[in-house]
């Protein structure tokens, strides 16, 4: 197949859907589809459409401050290459999403989209993270001014796709994780020497709100351990500057910084414990990767996050934004290394589902459908 990706977002691999979209594309590319992407950023990739940022005047700096970029609607590029596409793939639904989308149904091509924006992504940069009625708004504006007009929506989690259902969505709703890179595997590895006599937790994000690192690292000061224990917060964002003074109080203080996927495994293979703090989390392919290379998380329990679903014993979760809670439970994993090896193999086979190849297979299955015409009956 010939397929068309439109990312209004697709920049540096520091967030997750810039991540989940480059392993889309290249596992598309390694299985002999001709793959076509239209974005924001340049790029030397054959099939890379540039259409420039869009400009938002005074507040181009609260934007590149956060690490976002959006592609201006370029209709004369959109119709080159989805004149010559047999299905195109939406992934977010803003302004370049949009234009795809109508440009599609005016040439009657098959178009899928993804829901990879969740609502409180954008309404914690207006101060309405917990914002109940807005983030209902939010999804009722996503769904009339965007999904309505299309018959496909890639749900990373069935926990995001009963979301749409409430919320209205009636589409075809394919379930399919994001996936996991073979880098991402259970092989033990080595701490630092620095940190060899130190219990080691990783949390991996974006430094923004909606992950809440600041009650992890709040949670560590509180707990029994806290002079034994070495933070590490693998991201970058807004809150770094933040973060490391929040963290300067801690006896280790925390290291905070962004890490390269080769990096990451490593990481992940060498620490003791894994935390999930987010509020808001459509998939968190950071946990998932966690998991997969045999790291035991402590998750948050909250009712917008789908990584709540990860957790395969009680000590895995905690009350969403009880730190207090939280410590203790970093301190029973700490006090009981027995049940982190048990439930280390749990999470190993657990997490062969999220295989990448075998996600890849779904979402194959989901463009060819489009090309048929064929629709599931929905079961969320």
């Amino acid at each position: 197949m010939r397929i068309t990706i439109i990312a209004d977002v697709l920049g540096e691999e520091n967030n997750g859907t810039t991540i989940t979209a480059k392993r889309l594309i290249n596992n598309l590319k390694s299985r002999g589809h001709e793959v076509l992407t239209i974005s924001a950023g340049k790029s030397d990739e054959e099939g890379y459409y540039a259409v420039g940022a869009r400009d938002f005047k005074i507040f181009n700096g609260y934007f590149a401050k956060n690490g976002i970029t959006l592609a201006k609607p370029n209709e004369e590029v959109l119709r080159h290459c989805i004149e010559k596409s047999d299905v195109v793939h939406v992934l977010m639904p803003f302004s370049l999403g949009k234009a795809a989308v109508r440009v599609c149904r005016e040439l009657k091509k098959p178009v899928t989209t993804a829901f990879h924006v969740q609502p409180e992504n954008v309404s914690s940069h207006f101060g309405l993270l917990h914002s109940r009625p807005f983030n209902s708004y939010l999804y009722r504006y996503f769904l009339n001014k965007f999904f309505k007009y299309v018959d496909y929506i890639h749900c990373p989690t069935e926990f995001i796709a009963r979301q749409l259902r409430e919320h209205g969505y009636k589409q075809d709703l394919r379930i399919i994780s994001n996936g996991v890179d073979p880098a991402f595997a259970p092989v033990r590895g080595e701490k630092p020497a620095q940190y060899a006599d130190k219990f080691c937790i990783l949390s991996t994000g974006r430094l923004v709100k909606e992950k809440c690192q600041a009650d992890l690292i709040k949670a560590v000061r509180l707990c029994r351990h806290a002079d034994d224990i070495q933070l590490f917060i693998a991201g970058e964002g807004p809150l770094e500057r933040r973060l490391k003074a929040l963290g300067a109080k801690l006896k280790n203080p925390p290291v905070i910084c962004f890490r390269p996927k080769e990096k990451l495994a490593e990481m992940l293979n060498a620490c003791d414990l894994y935390v999930q703090p987010s509020y808001a989390e459509i998939e968190s392919i950071a946990c998932v990767e966690a998991i997969t290379c045999g790291l035991v998380p402590v998750i948050s329990d909250s009712k917008m996050s789908a990584a709540k679903f990860f957790a395969l014993d009680e000590h895995c979760l905690y009350e969403a934004g009880n730190i207090k809670e939280l410590a203790a439970r970093i301190d029973y994993m700490i006090d009981h290394p027995e049940l982190r090896e048990q439930l280390r193999e749990k999470y190993i086979g657990y997490a062969e589902r999220f295989r990448i190849d075998k996600c890849i297979d779904k979402m194959v299955e989901m463009f060819e459908d489009a090309l048929g015409g064929k629709h599931r009956k929905q079961t969320v």
